[in-house]
């Protein structure tokens, strides 16, 4: 008699410190920009900055379920999910779903824009302004603020929409898409029968992100 099989591994812990960071970061930043606490927006801003950099080059180099590639490819069967959905059946994906695949996208875009126009963006006096505004003129560092600001108000959108879907995913579909967030596996058994990808931790790929985003923080407020 066999026993159970051990449960996946979903997420690596990147990826979920990445998550959570960025679930403190956000509203943080929010708060020290109303507030008029600059020092640490800016702080906030940098340490932003290099999360959402080692992200993409994760999502090029990390584990299966953190690459763009698979995502992307995911997104042919988006049809068919979404009939699925509406007919009532739902099978938990082996990472981010098509659905999901959107919304990361869509959540890494929004934070990359928001990061850097923040890098190069000055305010209307001239006194607080991002570590690169000293590459630009001041005129474009004005209008890099305006877009900052207004992609902010676009990013909370799509974050009240992701938390919306989780919502969702819970309490319509019955699948809890916060804990393996926070474990990092789930259940071998919730998969079926699917042929499940290998997705294990490397040291390289994870040393040459590190160095690479070190590297990029560095070159940002040296030039600044």
């Amino acid at each position: 008699m066999t026993g159970e099989a051990p449960p996946r591994l979903i997420w690596d812990w990147t990826v979920r410190l990445f998550h959570w960071l960025i679930v403190l970061i956000i509203p943080l930043m929010w708060w020290t920009a109303e507030e008029g606490h600059m020092d640490w927006h800016r702080r906030l801003g940098m340490t932003m900055f290099a999360l959402i950099l080692f992200r993409l080059i994760w999502g090029l180099i990390g584990t299966w379920t953190a690459r763009f590639g698979p995502m992307i490819r995911r997104l042919g069967s988006l049809g068919d999910y979404i009939r699925d959905l509406r007919s009532g059946a739902h099978m938990p994906a082996f990472g981010h779903g098509p659905l999901g695949v959107l919304s990361v996208f869509a959540l890494l875009l929004g934070i990359s824009i928001q990061v850097s126009t923040g890098l190069f963006a000055v305010d209307v006096d001239g006194l607080e302004s991002g570590p690169l505004a000293v590459l630009i003129s001041f005129d474009l560092g004005r209008e890099l603020a305006e877009i900052h600001e207004l992609n902010f108000n676009i990013l909370s959108g799509l974050i009240l929409l992701h938390i919306a879907a989780i919502l969702f995913y819970r309490f319509r579909l019955r699948d809890h898409l916060v804990k393996p967030m926070v474990t990092g596996k789930r259940a071998a058994a919730d998969f079926g029968s699917q042929e499940l990808p290998e997705n294990r931790m490397r040291l390289v790929p994870l040393l040459i992100a590190v160095i690479l985003t070190a590297a990029s923080v560095y070159a940002v407020l040296e030039a600044g």
